[in-house]
């Protein structure tokens, strides 16, 4: 990354930045898409095996692998201090805590996993899949959660190229597993959504195995000497980087939770409005990746410029992400607008799941502009390493008052499933209003030290 001195040059490193990022989540995000989508072409069980899984297990790996994020801001920091020898011991601690996060994961789940499932009272066959399909991506939660700190490097090294050829190496490997063992195509097992899960798995072995030869053999890391050399475990730098990820880590955790919540308690409508509804939210997460993306490029661009002690640059590249975020938004909502019905056909050939897939997308319309909001602004404030009020307003908006207002509302007025995308979208709206404040605050107070 370069020091920038006009909002031309900003603007042009921001899209360096951004759109590597950007295609990597969608490209990670079409991997979600396609199992789900294939999962629903095999059969409705299967689909809404896959989503009640899929709902289980993606609040575990995105708030687990949030702590492990904590890595970027850090390394940012470090190169904009032009503290380069520490990185590799950085990257190390990430990878040891990665191993130790990986650990707890299997043991607990694996206690936990038939319990969750039996306390849902779900139809046996969905049940079964979905037990089978969380079985078999554990053995990629390794890899996974290794490439997450080495990706976060990598992206906070501001080689964001390198974390999207990965991804597209990442996406047809997916693609042509689940395409072999969901429909048990060219004599591999038919093993229907269950196999989604393993072709998950095994993806995420090859991401994390190319992310290291990448690391090791390749410039700037080469010269970083990431991986070259030995380092035991430090308490210390394990310490700071809980500090900053778990922060990190509970608040995507609330925000990803309270979506899996969401699907949990509606498992006791039928299996057509839970697959419905699982369709609806993975296209809207699928446009979740552009604020997203913004998010984590700030979280690059402001941790180098007030690592550097550029505040004013730090705060010009905010009002730019948020401003592109806000903007963007508008765009989606219009194409969940017009081309509802073509987008719920992708993911069901079934009359009656097209509908209510269309009817869900138009909720989606409101809760995504809040996020294009919320979701940039706890980037900045990642990048000023000002973590811990995040979280805790994330828990408010979404738990204390997003999760009640939703379940009154399914549970004692005739909106039914619809009103848990009502709370959804209170939530988000309070969280984005709160987070601003919250930067606005911030930034305030580094005015002062930059004059």
């Amino acid at each position: 990354m370069n020091q920038t001195s006009t909002i031309k040059q900003k603007a042009g490193q921001f899209l360096h930045i951004l759109l590597p990022i950007l295609i990597t989540q969608i490209a990670l995000s079409a991997i979600t898409f396609f199992d789900t989508n294939m999962s629903g072409k095999f059969g409705t069980n299967d689909l809404a095996g896959v989503a009640i899984g899929t709902s289980l297990w993606i609040p575990v790996q995105t708030g687990l692998s949030g702590i492990l994020m904590g890595i970027t801001p850090i390394v940012s920091h470090l190169i904009g201090s032009r503290r380069d020898n520490e990185v590799a011991n950085q990257v190390m601690q990430g990878i040891w805590l990665s191993l130790i996060v990986s650990v707890l994961v299997l043991v607990l789940g694996g206690f936990a996993i038939s319990p969750v499932l039996n306390f849902m009272s779900l139809d046996p066959a969905v049940h079964d899949i979905a037990k089978h399909f969380l079985g078999a991506i554990s053995f990629g939660i390794i890899p996974l959660f290794g490439y997450t700190v080495v990706r976060s490097c990598i992206d906070a090294l501001g080689q964001t190229r390198v974390s999207m050829f990965i991804t597209l190496i990442a996406l047809p490997v997916n693609v042509g597993l689940n395409y072999l063992l969901i429909f048990g195509n060219f004599g591999f097992p038919r093993l229907g959504g269950v196999g989604a899960g393993v072709a998950s798995a095994i993806t995420y072995w090859v991401i994390f195995l190319i992310a290291l030869l990448l690391i090791y053999r390749t410039e700037p890391f080469k010269s970083l000497r990431i991986f070259r050399r030995f380092y035991a475990v430090s308490l210390s730098s394990i310490k700071e980087l809980l500090k900053i990820g778990v922060p990190i880590g509970f608040s995507i955790f609330f925000e990803t939770a309270v979506f899996s919540a969401v699907t949990l308690l509606m498992s006791r409508f039928d299996t057509v409005t839970i697959a419905a509804h699982q369709a609806a939210i993975n296209f809207a997460s699928t446009l979740y990746m552009i604020p997203l993306s913004i998010c984590m490029s700030l979280t690059i661009l402001v941790g180098f410029e007030s690592g550097s002690g550029r505040l004013k640059d730090a705060r010009q590249y905010s009002i730019m992400g948020i401003g592109t975020a806000a903007f963007l938004s508008l765009l989606t909502a219009l194409v969940l607008l017009f081309a509802g019905n073509h987008v719920a056909g992708l993911y069901s050939d079934e009359p009656e799941v097209i509908s209510l897939i269309q009817h869900f997308l138009i909720y989606a319309i409101f809760f995504q502009i809040s996020d294009a909001i919320a979701t940039p602004t706890q980037g900045v404030l990642r990048g000023y390493k000002d973590v811990n009020p995040a979280f805790v307003i994330c828990f408010i908006a979404y738990w204390v008052i997003g999760l009640p207002v939703g379940y009154l509302l399914a549970t004692y007025s005739s909106l039914g499933a619809y009103g848990y995308w009502i709370g959804l979208i209170t939530g988000l709206g309070i969280g984005a209003i709160l987070l601003l404040a919250r930067l606005v605050r911030v930034q305030r107070r580094f005015r002062p030290e930059q004059a």
